[in-house]
């Protein structure tokens, strides 16, 4: 996979963030299991990912944050083995106390092909909770994607965070409309940089009569901060694959 090498020097650069950055980074490291069912007309398939995946965020100059993330993933289905990779930089700024706005772009592998992104990404910050936006344009080898996303993020307690999203997908060429619809929570680990992720996302393509669902599970490290420092600090969630059909093209 010809990112691998790539993605694999950009997660142990993030590791190795809070020792090498003068001031010191927010961002976690994780790895996550995904058990997916696609319901077709054919019948039912299932396929199994996993994924290695990093994020951190950093002073750039003056009051910009830069944030970098990458993605590698091995997946088994019917039979065959592929591992992808994705990559992305962001660059952000607040604006007042409680928001901020950014763009960044990514690159992911798409089949034989590489996926490049453009967008831009809008949070606000609540006492309790962190609203997300993201408008983005995808393109793969020709094949132009638009997405729009949102999330909303509630901090039951400084441990426990549980978010819902929702995100709609057009693919031009294919006449295509899909939607997206996640629910997920994190639970820090008493006294420990480590945290326990679980989600699950349901896919539905209406007009290729193709629906998809998804469950994760995974283990975080992370440096910097809590749950909601990561958030505010702009390392909160990456950019990484962003557009949802990229998984299923």
């Amino acid at each position: 996979m010809k990112s691998l090498l790539l993605l694999s020097t950009a997660i142990a650069t993030l590791a190795a963030a809070p020792a090498l950055a003068q001031d010191a980074p927010v961002g976690s490291i994780g790895i996550s299991y995904t058990d997916t069912s696609l319901d077709t007309p054919m019948g039912d398939e299932d396929l199994e990912s996993w994924s290695l995946n990093g994020v951190t965020a950093m002073p750039a100059f003056g009051e910009w944050t830069v944030t970098l993330a990458a993605d590698v993933t091995n997946t088994e289905f019917l039979g065959d083995d592929d591992t992808a990779g994705a990559a992305s930089v962001g660059l952000s700024r607040m604006f007042g106390s409680d928001t901020r706005l950014g763009g960044f772009i990514a690159a992911s592998d798409a089949g034989n092909d590489t996926a490049w992104t453009g967008g831009f990404r809008a949070q606000k910050y609540l006492a309790n909770a962190t609203l997300t936006g993201v408008v983005a344009y995808t393109d793969v080898d020709g094949t132009e994607i638009w997405t729009a996303g949102g999330d909303a993020a509630f901090y039951v307690t400084p441990s426990l965070r549980l978010n819902a999203g929702i995100t709609y997908d057009s693919v031009d060429e294919a006449d295509l409309d899909a939607w997206t619809y996640s629910v997920g929570a994190e639970y820090d680990i008493a006294s420990t940089p480590f945290s326990v992720t679980a989600g699950y996302a349901r896919s539905d393509l209406g007009d290729f009569d193709l629906e998809v669902d998804s469950f994760n599970v995974g283990l975080r490290y992370s440096f910097g901060g809590n749950q909601q420092a990561r958030d505010r600090a702009g390392a909160g969630s990456s950019e990484v694959g962003i557009g949802s059909l990229l998984g299923i093209l």
